[in-house]
């Protein structure tokens, strides 16, 4: 039996082209160049025979000569913080899923506070000719640093609510007062808080929200109990809370996870004592021991909006002033009536 001859391979002297590949596999180029963007509604069966030509043919996509054919590298650059939290990393991926829907991929690299870091970071992302910029500008600096840049565009994402005319954020004024109502309700009067790593936008804006409920309903201070986002630094905060207080507020949920570990070993119980709330609703506060009420943040919704605006500034359109992404209270085992 004589074997099927193959679709002919590519001219000898250049790589396998697009059409090398459309001709392999059967189909046309525009369905291969929708295969190689991750476009949706593609057949799987029609997906895989494309893949197969590819691999068969060792087929890579020449990124600099499109580049110079359209004038776009269909690629956004990211810079994130170099240490991976919860949120930025969330954000992150819901950023690359919704960029693969529109023909984009994300180029990403982390950056340090300081001004040297951040400029290194963008010469990296601006010589690679990416078509827009997403920073994740958690940072008064970073802000700074990036002011500057008008070569493309560029969107902040989880500022807080500062820069709003081009920025996604979750709204961290009506998180933190959430909480606080939430813990005010049960009838609690002498609240604390940790805070998270001093001089990040978010972590000063849920302290001055925080500070600015107590002296609204005319409560007490107690000393802001300082930490850096980690359980260790809960836990150590939590060995430091008034004996007095009753409702602890907490930046974040690993925090607010080691400071109930130091609350109980000191004899305190959650909620019979202290009632306690987190910040961002990591996927483990509902199997902690009691699950932790907390705000959630929808870091994939932050993640959407920061593409659909991109990807229209890319196109010319002016994005406007962004409402931020609101956040809502999630109620579990950790906050209770205040003992009487």
């Amino acid at each position: 039996m004589t074997p099927e001859r193959p679709a002919p391979l590519a001219k000898q002297g250049r790589g396998p082209s697009m059409h090398d590949v459309a001709a392999r596999a059967g189909v046309s180029h525009q369905t291969v160049s929708r295969v190689l963007n991750d476009f949706p509604g593609i057949r799987p069966e029609t997906r895989e025979r494309v893949q197969q030509a590819i691999r068969e043919l060792g087929y890579r996509r020449n990124m600099a000569a499109r580049a110079l054919a359209t004038g776009r590298s269909e690629v956004i650059g990211v810079i994130m913080p170099e240490v991976p939290h919860f949120g930025p990393t969330s954000t992150l991926y819901a950023i690359e899923h919704a960029a693969k829907q529109v023909g984009f991929k994300p180029l990403i690299t982390t950056a340090s506070w300081d001004p040297e870091s951040m400029g290194q970071a963008l010469d990296f992302l601006l010589g690679r000719a990416v078509d827009a910029l997403v920073v994740m500008a958690q940072h008064p600096d970073v802000l700074a640093a990036v002011d500057a840049i008008t070569d493309v565009p560029v969107l902040f994402v989880l500022t807080g609510n500062s820069h709003a005319e081009r920025s996604v954020a979750v709204d961290q004024e009506r998180g933190t007062r959430l909480a606080l109502e939430h813990l005010y309700g049960l009838g609690h009067r002498r609240f604390q808080h940790i805070t998270g790593i001093a001089g990040l936008t978010e972590a000063q804006l849920r302290r001055d929200t925080f500070v600015a409920f107590l002296d609204e309903h005319g409560l007490e201070r107690y000393p802001i109990l300082e930490g850096d986002w980690s359980a260790d630094a809960g836990y150590r905060a939590g060995l430091e809370v008034d004996d007095d207080v009753t409702a602890l507020f907490v930046a974040n949920d690993p925090m607010a996870i080691g400071a109930i570990h130091a609350l109980e070993e000191r004899g305190k119980r959650v909620p019979e004592d202290v009632s306690v709330v987190g910040f961002d609703d990591v996927p483990e506060a509902g199997y902690t021991h009691p699950g932790l009420t907390t705000v959630h943040q929808d870091f994939t919704e932050v993640g959407l909006r920061a593409v659909s605006l991109i990807f229209a500034a890319i196109n010319g359109k002016e994005p406007g002033v962004v409402e931020p992404v609101e956040p809502w209270l999630v109620e579990r085992a950790s906050t209770g009536p205040a003992p009487s």
